[in-house]
């Protein structure tokens, strides 16, 4: 009875290793990504930390890795405090000492000196205003206010509220709330404080 059936049996036996070879290729080479496991904790704390670079008019600076959450306020103190010759006024206004810290962001203290020296904006008597007088403060702008920069719509002006507060302006970019093109034209209109 078996030489009978020999060829039907020999197809069967091909087809089942053909369907099985199928499936282990298929399985092996199915594009899926490898994905890797951290079970080390030291190695879960390390993905929340901030690093913040201080500079300018600061005692000891340089680039700080500080816990998520940590504040400017925070990243000043590691670095020592302000000097001497640092524009505290300018701090005063300018700076959100409570503002949360976002991995890569710079922060940088003038001096005094440094902001007296840096004209902006002129009065009819073409003395030198403050350094910073008539930006945009894209912490506390209304809708309008910052649907009147370029490239700012409705949209974007939204998007911006929305996601205050900012520590920098370059936040706009890091967040992806506006594009290169539109941070590049309002770049110099707008501050944080």
């Amino acid at each position: 009875m078996l030489p009978k059936f020999k060829w039907q049996l020999l197809m069967l036996l091909v087809g089942l290793i053909l369907i099985g070879g199928g499936f282990v290729l298929g399985n092996s080479s199915s594009g899926s990504p490898k994905v890797e496991i951290i079970n080390d904790e030291s190695s879960l704390n390390d993905l929340g930390d901030v690093v913040v670079e201080v500079s300018g008019q600061i005692n000891k600076p340089g680039v700080y890795n500080l816990s998520a959450g940590s504040r400017v306020e925070d990243v000043i103190n590691a670095a020592g405090g302000l000097t001497s010759e640092a524009d505290t006024e300018f701090v005063e206004k300018r700076i959100n000492r409570a503002a949360r810290l976002s991995d890569g962001q710079k922060i940088y203290i003038p001096s005094e000196e440094e902001n007296s020296k840096i004209p902006n904006s002129q009065n009819s008597n073409n003395e030198i205003l403050g350094v910073l007088d008539n930006l945009i403060n894209i912490n506390t702008a209304s809708q309008s206010e910052l649907e009147s920069l370029w490239g700012i719509g409705p949209v974007y002006a939204q998007n911006i509220i929305e996601q205050r507060p900012y520590s920098s302006v370059e936040e706009l970019l890091t967040k992806k709330i506006i594009k290169q093109n539109v941070y590049d034209r309002v770049k110099d209109q707008i501050s944080v404080y």
